[in-house]
């Protein structure tokens, strides 16, 4: 009898494991169908521009538009389709299409003639580490993933070789392997514009001496030749805008102790100013005079000093917080702070660092504790204005998610325009307080209908061995604090598509600064099972029924996981 028993339960597990369902269209799904076709079986290019109007928010629809949307659609359902119309099934199975059916459109659309300051910047840290902060590689593999994904500052460490000759790029005071500087730029010159046009900022650490800075100048030019970026009297008072600077590179770094006197622009800007005057009262072009001059020695080129290229001045933070979050008036500079120093300013000069950041770039890096390349949660710095929250990519978790999400804004490339609030002032001079309460400007609204695709990405025992899996949804909602919330759909148990209907609210205060992660995970009798993250930026979100693909821990797309969602902002 035990026999038979045991039996018939592995029989019944057998059963389980390979219970897989076929998507069907939802009732409601139907019901919007019916609604747009007037209840008729097909579903025209009219009735299809309906919907896009009616249910998904878009607006300036045309016919010819929604036909040529329906054609290529088709064109990937089925080839040999006849007439131009949906059936149900059809229809349904465009909703899971993300190429057509999205929650963000991956185009740009901010104003990018702003100077730099009024961005926030896709910022690296120590972006030629593979892997640890101590004993990691140091390789160009992730300067190049880097700047496939969208990142658009890397940060080089320049150290002297053993010989004191050549140049090594490595995080000094550990024992990462070094790279040759020569091969990072020339891996920064071959992929810096794959992803994006916009430019590509390079933060030197710079441990050199100054014959040796005289090579990176040489090095720098020759291999970037046209693309490097020269600034020119007067740049280091106001950034130039992304749009002016779209493929080209920029050298940020603080200025040399042999050149201190140029920090305060004394000598340099006491020529500018004398060339000035003797050009107003007699006519004289001090540009022409140059290249006359070098002209009468045509076989002389000159490579610009080190000191020439740096595009974007950087600042050491005086001892004194407060100090170094001066405005000062007429110089545009970058200055670095760690994440525990940002915190702190946070805590007591909040409006001094919204005050700073409208007028300088501020960079945020991780504390040297964050020995497995972690990062810190980047919302507190986003919203006091920092433009450059350096992140170790080459890791992984939920505070690299958030980076992710944020730049997937603008069409993904790497620079997204600052709220306008964040750039503004008072008739008092007085600015932005994220510690101030602020009443909820709007309401977005998030229905989770149904999930797909894992039966194809995993295998049927990777969940659970002798059952489909159980899976539910966490939604959160990061911010200001005032908008951060979590919340959780409800277990769907044996079933690779699970259906949860399920609407939730999120009042937001600051939805400019908001970001919607998402979380899939399967129940398990001990630690619940990961099955899929994504991160999407609020301002961006499309409204209507939306198909959202989700990414694996380290932001890789799977093949087919995906959720069917709904997003209604009020």
């Amino acid at each position: 009898m035990e026999e038979e028993h045991e039996y018939y339960t592995w029989l019944f597990i057998f059963k389980r494991k390979f219970k897989i369902s076929k998507r069907k269209p939802l009732p409601e799904m139907i019901e919007v169908f019916n609604a747009c076709t007037n209840n008729e079986s097909q579903m025209s290019p009219d009735h299809f521009r309906r919907f896009l109007i009616e249910f998904q928010g878009d607006e300036d629809v045309t016919v010819d538009y929604a036909k040529q949307i329906m054609e290529k659609v088709l064109h990937q359902l089925r080839p040999d389709f006849a007439r131009c119309c949906f059936s149900v099934d059809d229809f349904f199975n465009y909703l899971f299409l993300d190429k057509f059916n999205g929650p963000i459109d991956y185009k740009v659309h901010h104003d990018m003639t702003a100077p730099l300051q009024h961005y926030f910047i896709y910022t690296g840290h120590n972006s030629y580490l593979t892997g640890n902060q101590l004993i990691g590689g140091c390789s160009v593999k992730q300067i190049i993933k880097s700047l496939k994904k969208g990142v658009r500052v890397i940060e080089l460490d320049l150290w002297p070789t053993s010989s004191k000759e050549g140049i090594h790029v490595l995080h000094g005071g550990t024992m990462t392997t070094p790279v040759e500087l020569e091969e990072c730029l020339t891996a920064i010159n071959e992929h810096a514009f794959v992803k994006s046009p916009y430019p590509v900022i390079i933060t030197l650490e710079d441990h050199l001496t100054p014959n040796l800075r005289d090579i990176v100048a040489k090095m720098v030019t020759e291999i970037f030749g046209d693309t490097l970026y020269h600034p020119e009297a007067g740049d280091h008072n106001e950034f130039p805008s992304p749009e002016a600077l779209k493929h080209r590179i920029l050298l940020s770094t603080k200025l040399p102790k042999e050149h201190l006197d140029e920090i305060n622009g004394s000598r340099e800007d006491n020529i500018s100013s004398l060339n000035h005057d003797l050009t107003q009262l007699f006519e004289i072009d001090f540009e022409d005079e140059n290249e006359d001059a070098a002209n009468e020695n045509p076989g002389q080129k000159t490579t610009p000093g080190y000191t020439q290229l740096i595009g974007i001045h950087a600042a050491k933070p005086d001892k004194k917080l407060s100090k170094a979050l001066t405005v000062e008036s007429g110089k545009a500079k970058r200055l670095s702070l760690g994440e525990q120093t940002l915190e702190r300013a946070a805590s007591l000069y909040g409006t001094d660092l919204v005050r700073f950041t409208q007028k300088n770039i501020l960079r945020v890096y991780p504390k040297g504790t964050r020995i497995t390349s972690t990062n810190f949660k980047p919302l507190r710095a986003w919203m006091h204005g920092v433009q450059m929250v350096a992140f170790n990519m080459q890791g992984y978790g939920k505070s690299l998610w958030m980076m992710h999400g944020m730049f997937r804004s603008n069409g993904k490339c790497g620079f997204v325009k600052k709220p306008d609030f964040l750039m503004s002032m008072g008739p008092n001079n007085e600015v932005f307080e994220p510690k101030v309460p602020l009443d909820v400007k709007k309401t977005l609204k998030v229905r989770v209908y149904m999930g797909d695709g894992w039966r194809k990405d995993f295998s049927q025992t990777h969940f659970d061995k002798y059952s489909p899996p159980d899976f539910y949804t966490k939604l959160y909602m990061v911010g200001v604090p005032a908008d951060v919330r979590k919340v959780r759909t409800r277990e769907i148990i044996d079933d690779w598509i699970p259906i949860w209907n399920q609407e939730f609210s999120f009042p937001l205060t600051v939805p400019e600064l908001a970001l919607l992660k998402i979380v899939v995970r399967e129940h398990d009798a001990g630690k619940d099972d990961f099955a899929g993250q994504t991160c999407l930026p609020v301002s961006e979100l499309k409204t209507g029924i939306r198909v959202v693909r989700l990414r694996d821990k380290k932001g890789k797309k799977f093949k087919s996981v995906k959720l069917l969602m709904q997003f209604t902002l009020e």
